[in-house]
């Protein structure tokens, strides 16, 4: 967004009136680039703006938070690899996406944040487990492999860059790999507009089945929805 102030005259004025205008300068959808992203909402504090293309909706770049503010949020996260709770949480990608694999697979867990739970997991069903995450366990060795799956939990909603983010994930997985998410989805503008998820300062995309179906289409690859919130990819 930015202003034009601009002084106006005219014969019939006594004086000359300054005019101020606001413009939209919408940011390019930072999923799938395209220049036509319109308003979406907005609570106050941030602006969100949508894509009609991928239907992304996503936070302009100038309103995030800085890298520094971020981790400053993240730190006050308690998410204990051993909570019972805890795990319950991530059982709803973790059973349907252990059913899938082969004994002794490959994993990445993506994002792994400060108490990488889903790397455990995974470990103690005897498979090899490599995590990755930019504040916690900053890595970038672990993208010269490629793995048999990939897993990424509550991670895409923060994600600045997602477009770069997921394709070099997807890029990571050997044939017939799976790509599982968890991240909760728009529903409605209605909805969204009383939705808990956007009231933190930390995500900043938000993503709905269709934004998931596109990138399906774009990797031409199968997508399983389960539940409202775990979402599957297999590589072809």
């Amino acid at each position: 967004m930015y202003g034009l102030v601009f002084t106006v005259f005219s014969d019939t004025m006594k004086q000359p009136k300054t005019v101020s205008i606001v413009l939209m300068n919408h940011s390019p959808c930072i999923l799938c680039g395209t220049m036509h992203t319109s308003f979406y909402y907005e609570d106050g504090y941030r602006t969100y703006l949508h894509c009609p293309v991928c239907r992304l909706v996503f936070v302009p770049p100038h309103q995030r938070l800085s890298p520094e503010e971020e981790k400053e949020r993240y730190d006050l996260h308690e998410n204990d690899p051993h909570d019972e709770d805890y795990r319950r949480f991530l059982s709803r990608l973790f059973i349907p996406l252990n059913e899938r694999l082969k004994p002794n697979s490959l994993g990445l867990d993506f994002g792994s944040g400060p108490g990488p739970a889903l790397h455990l997991m995974f470990k103690e069903k005897g498979h090899r487990m490599r995590i990755y995450d930019p504040f916690y366990a900053d890595n970038p060795a672990v993208f010269e492999q490629v793995y048999d799956f990939i897993t990424s939990t509550e991670v895409m909603e923060h994600l600045y860059n997602p477009r770069e983010e997921v394709y070099r994930l997807w890029n990571c997985l050997k044939a017939g790999g799976y790509l599982g998410l968890m991240t909760k989805m728009v529903k409605s503008r209605e909805a969204f507009k009383s939705w808990h998820y956007i009231r933190d300062e930390t995500h900043v995309a938000f993503y709905s089945r269709h934004t998931f179906r596109w990138l399906a289409d774009q990797w031409q690859a199968p997508v399983t929805f389960l539940e409202d919130d775990v979402i599957i990819f297999q590589k072809k």
